[in-house]
């Protein structure tokens, strides 16, 4: 009964917000979706990115282990579902980049901070800035069959993490009041994304419901066994390991949908699995975190 209760508590806020966006767009109040994801992925995200590594009480021995695992873990979902791809005749194009990367920001550092705290959110965000680069070089490279890997330079998620790992490992603490500043920054993150979230489901208009059902249970079990397998050929146990799990079987991200639209690679069905991969989290993330929690 008591980790019922402290998972219904974790979860309840996550999924509130984004329905709080949802019924803002359903009622017809303008979201300026494009303005507030460049504000949150330019200030918010980076900032929080940079301060929960700084202030995370996290030895970068175990940052480094995690990031290991996390690239390893990305490696081999992509080829489990590039198998699985080759297998049933879906588009390659179309679906290889939203069945590998997952939406581990909007509902990956949430549900890490409220789990397991500071720490969790530090290793947290090390899992999804990893995933931001790989997304936007190989990502790219698959959706559109080509890709500038210097594009990343230009990311401050990037640079916040590079330099927030610095920071960590030298032992270094900015200046209260900088640190103040960003942290208040900082805490935009987690609300725009999950207000932003919901604000995009509303707009999607999904397509191949039951199509899109299997492929994001499939996405879902690939995840898993890529943090097991990764997990268990680079030793990593404990915290590490949980929040890899964690990131690792969140759903198909909006940012899929959106480079499939840029693209012209199936659009509508990437859509399809964005609203139904995320309406299915809604019962498999309270599974998820009590089994780690547990």
């Amino acid at each position: 009964m008591n980790l019922a209760l402290t998972v219904l508590e974790i979860t309840a806020p996550v999924f509130l917000l984004g329905a709080a966006g949802f019924g803002w767009v359903r009622l017809g109040y303008d979201y300026p979706t494009e303005f507030v994801t460049r504000l949150a992925m330019t200030l918010a995200v980076p900032c929080l990115i940079f301060t929960a590594l700084v202030q995370a009480d996290i030895d970068a021995g175990a940052v480094l282990s995690l990031g290991a695992a996390t690239a390893l873990a990305y490696g081999i979902a992509a080829l489990l579902v590039l198998g699985l791809l080759k297998l049933t005749g879906f588009h390659l194009r179309g679906f290889w980049a939203p069945l590998t990367f997952g939406n581990t920001g909007n509902l990956g550092l949430p549900p890490a901070l409220f789990a397991f705290g500071d720490q969790g959110l530090g290793l947290a965000v090390v899992v999804f800035a990893i995933m931001a680069i790989a997304m936007f070089t190989f990502g790219l490279w698959m959706v559109a069959g080509a890709a500038n890997p210097f594009r990343v330079l230009k990311e401050p998620i990037l640079w916040a993490s590079v330099i927030g790992v610095l920071a960590m490992t030298l032992d270094w603490n900015p200046p209260e009041i900088a640190m103040n500043a960003l942290g208040l920054m900082g805490q935009l993150g987690i609300p725009l994304m999950l207000l932003t979230l919901g604000a995009a489901v509303a707009r999607l208009k999904p397509a191949n419901a039951l199509p899109a059902l299997g492929l994001s249970l499939a996405k879902l079990a690939i995840g898993l066994m890529a943090a097991l397998a990764a997990a268990w050929a680079l030793g990593l146990r404990d915290l590490p390991l949980a929040i890899l799990i964690l990131q690792m079987v969140t759903p198909v991200g909006v940012t899929s949908y959106l480079l499939s639209e840029r693209y012209k690679c199936e659009p509508e069905a990437v859509a399809g699995l964005v609203v139904i991969s995320t309406l299915l989290a809604i019962a498999t993330l309270p599974v998820t975190l009590s089994f780690l929690l547990g």
